[in-house]
């Protein structure tokens, strides 16, 4: 069969982008190696700048339905509470930030609502489609699998995690470090015994890592993340889950009354030498992997995705030259390099979970796309995230919304733009100041200035019509 992008892997890079290239009504379909979604919790925290990509996408009704709060840390110790250990700085929701904290919903659950959402828009899950080889040409990849008829694609992108077949074979390392040499267990079970509101933890004690219970929002599970000395093989099996609980806590072994899910892994901190290999990009864990430790990965790789889809579509639908997909590595590959030093930062206790975790203040000010033509700009500037508010009336998130570039004309007269471009105009919005601001689809300022002229040249040259 053919298709114009074969995207590898459901998890929440791919299928975040299957959805855009769906309301984009671009023709492509996801894979999966194995026979359904993935059904663990790892990655269980939402920043508020993919709360702001998930509104866009249509999605963040339903996660906000599913989720909630994160619950402030109570430390034990002997069986006793000795003390609350806040997790998070606290912030306030703003006019212009309306999502101040991370949302908690289990990995499985986000992934159940991301391909509900792509179902509704009629894209596709192929699942039980494990990838062995591929070869590219100038027009396209052909995708060969363990079963099933090869798929001819125009454009791949791998997202199927940090132990990628697709990077792997094409020759592309990953430059990083171990993290943490002591290997972690991570398991969704079912408990009594631990109240709800609390995010339970016990320090090591003697040889002993520590043991975190976590109650997992709008599930019935609590997700146990154990800590083993440094060669431990761990053991997987709900009696050796429970044999862990009970010497690291006060419950009995049989406060356990279910294990769900388990995995073990060792932390550590990697970043692919390239995101793209021609007619092929690597997007999520296959291009960057995170310690878990505030909340990064997942994050960063829905953004991946967001920033990839708009991209291809514009090329697909002939309204932009190839030479726009180049700006993907050069966009992604600096933010993931920086987040992966905020994981390890936040790993080693090096950093807090707070204003660099929120990922509201990321930015491409250096990319070729984009264009500030002030001299002496200041507050908002081309590069930055968009920011909500109202601008006469109108919302500005609301605005954006959907696959188009947006114009915000605050105090500046709005030149003629393409049809596909919507147009906000108003006397003032404090968050942007006076000017005119050229809004990607994927929320960021591509252009900033007062020249109408520069602005429709800008335009002519980027923006889909």
């Amino acid at each position: 069969m053919n298709t114009d992008v074969l995207v590898v892997g459901a998890g929440p890079t791919g299928l975040a982008l299957g959805i855009d290239l769906a309301r984009r009504g671009v023709d492509a379909l996801v894979v999966e190696k194995a026979d359904r979604l993935f059904p663990g919790s790892r990655g269980k925290g939402l920043q508020p700048r993919t709360m702001e990509v998930f509104d866009d996408l249509g999605v963040l009704d339903a996660i906000l339905a599913v989720g909630g709060t994160y619950p402030v840390g109570m430390v034990w110790q002997d069986g006793e509470r000795v003390g609350e250990h806040r997790m998070f700085d606290p912030a306030e929701a703003t006019e212009d930030s309306p999502y101040n904290a991370p949302w908690m919903v289990p990995q499985w659950r986000t992934q159940q609502v991301l391909f509900e959402r792509l179902e509704e828009l009629g894209g596709r899950v192929s699942f039980g489609r494990e990838v062995v080889g591929f070869e590219q040409d100038a027009d396209g990849v052909t995708v060969r699998f363990a079963a099933g008829a090869d798929v001819r694609a125009r454009y791949v992108v791998a997202a199927d995690g940090g132990r990628s077949v697709v990077r792997r074979t094409l020759g592309i390392a990953m430059t990083g470090e171990t993290v943490d040499p002591n290997p972690l267990l991570v398991a969704d079970v079912r408990i009594t015994g631990l109240d709800r509101d609390n995010w339970h933890v016990f320090p090591p004690r003697g040889e002993s890592g520590y043991l975190a219970v976590c109650p997992l929002a709008g599930t019935e599970d609590f997700q146990v993340v154990a800590q083993f000395p440094e060669g431990t093989v761990v053991d997987l099996s709900p009696d050796a889950i429970r044999a862990v609980v009970t010497a690291r806590s006060h419950l009995a072994a049989e406060s356990v009354t279910e294990v769900r899910w388990a995995s073990d892994f060792r932390p550590r901190a990697a970043l692919a030498d390239r995101f793209r290999s021609g007619r092929i990009f690597l997007a999520g864990d296959a291009a960057h992997v995170h310690s878990p430790a505030g909340g990064q990965g997942l994050n960063t790789s829905v953004q991946d995705a967001y920033n990839l889809g708009w991209k291809l579509g514009a090329v697909l639908r002939g309204d932009a030259p190839a030479a726009l997909l180049d700006t993907y590595e050069e966009e992604r590959r600096p933010i993931a390099a920086h987040m992966l030093g905020i994981s390890t930062g936040v790993h080693r206790g090096e950093v807090r979970r707070g204003e660099a975790t929120r990922q509201l203040g990321l930015g491409y000010r250096d990319s070729s796309l984009t264009e500030e033509t002030r001299t002496a700009p200041s507050g908002l500037r081309a590069g930055d995230r968009a920011p909500d508010g109202k601008l006469d009336g109108v919302r500005l998130f609301d605005a954006f919304r959907g696959p188009h570039w947006t114009l915000v004309a605050v105090g500046v007269e709005a030149p003629e733009l393409p049809e596909s471009v919507r147009v906000v105009t108003g006397e003032d919005q404090p968050s942007y100041g006076k000017g005119l601001f050229l809004v990607r689809p994927d929320g960021y300022v591509g252009w900033a200035g007062e020249d109408a002229a520069t602005l429709v040249s800008y335009a002519g040259r980027t923006v889909t019509r």
